[in-house]
């Protein structure tokens, strides 16, 4: 059934730079540099703040993402220790090309390709939106760093599973995704979620409409969820709501905000407007709802040439969206085949 494995892999942060300095030494000079250059700055706080800054770096110096060079070389350590015992692996069964996800947009996949991502969450939604309804194995190479919401796997379970895709007795999670399609045609799929709006800090400005309900907005554009990005951007817009209840509201038990229980695999999706702003020429009735293939959203760009709509946080994952577009977002016919304990 399968003949080769594909292991999309993404560059680690010692890696990028290495890249950027050339040498592993030179970045690891670099690093240390720009940490003394941080208490050197550190002068400019007060007294009372700066012995606080100084208290909470100290003890966050040996935590993981600190941005020691230490933590970076021994994230890199424990991934590379994870691809290649993974490798190993799979070499005894499968033909093995490693992909870097930079190449995912331009890489064709075969039928005969069984997917194996080594990452974080977001390399998974990368590679899903081009897997062609492919078999995913997402393996988390080290838990105590990445969250892991799409990543069941790790090295000491990743091998069972494994022979059970190749016997054809593995089990499956059919995770929806989201679409826009443009009035021109164009299209794009999102494993996460969109950004609509503006390539800068400025206004996004169009004519929303969902269901019966249509207006005119100025924002900092809108977010629209899947199930599977529910953990991620979305999450963070409710944490900054309910964050602002708790500080403002004068009933703050009252105040907080739910979010929504939408599975990864139900036909819906959620759009949050961010900052909407009340003004003569704009308002703020329509700023969230839920999406399903009765009822979609339409978004008319108002803007002259800095519209944009992103795709799982890609850059190259991208539409123009300037006056004379119609987007219409809605839930995608393909879905994406995720690998499951």
């Amino acid at each position: 059934m399968f003949k080769k494995a594909i292991i999309v892999k993404s560059k680690t942060r010692l890696e990028q730079i290495t890249e950027q300095y050339n040498t592993v030494s030179q970045a690891a000079f670099s690093l240390k540099r720009q940490r003394e250059n941080l208490e050197v700055q550190d002068n400019f706080l007060s007294e009372e703040t700066k012995k606080n800054v100084s208290s909470h770096r100290a003890k966050k110096k040996k935590d993981k993402g600190s941005g020691e060079f230490s933590d970076f070389s021994e994230e890199h350590q424990q991934y590379q220790n994870v691809l290649e015992a993974v490798q190993n692996k799979v070499s005894k069964h499968l033909k093995i090309k490693v992909l870097e996800n930079s190449f995912l947009p331009s890489f064709i996949f075969s039928e005969e390709d069984l997917i194996i991502v080594i990452g974080h969450d977001g390399l998974v939604a990368n590679t899903a939106k081009y897997a062609k309804n492919l078999p995913i194995i997402a393996i988390n190479p080290d838990p105590t760093r990445f969250d892991g919401y799409l990543l069941p796997f790790h090295l000491n379970n990743f091998e069972q599973t494994f022979l059970q895709v190749l016997q054809d007795r593995a089990r499956f999670k059919m995770v929806t995704m989201a679409e826009v399609l443009l009035n021109d045609g164009q299209r794009l799929l999102a494993f996460n979620d969109f950004f609509i709006g503006t390539v800068s800090h400025t206004s996004a400005r169009y004519l929303i409409t969902f269901g019966e309900e249509n207006e005119t907005h100025s924002s900092s554009g809108i977010i629209v969820s899947t199930g599977a990005g529910a953990t991620g951007w979305l999450s963070s817009l409710f944490n900054m709501t309910n964050g602002m209840n708790q500080a403002f509201g004068q009933n703050k038990a009252a105040y907080i905000c739910p979010k929504p229980n939408i599975q990864m695999e139900s036909a819906q999706l959620v759009f949050v407007v961010r900052e909407p702003f009340l003004s003569k020429t704009s308002q703020i009735s329509v700023v969230a709802g839920i999406i399903t293939p009765q009822k979609e959203l339409v978004v008319e760009s108002l803007m002259s040439k800095t519209g944009i709509i992103f795709s799982d946080g890609l850059e190259n994952d991208k539409l123009k969206f300037n006056s004379g577009t119609v987007a219409r977002i809605g839930i995608a016919k393909e879905k994406a085949k995720l690998v499951v304990l």
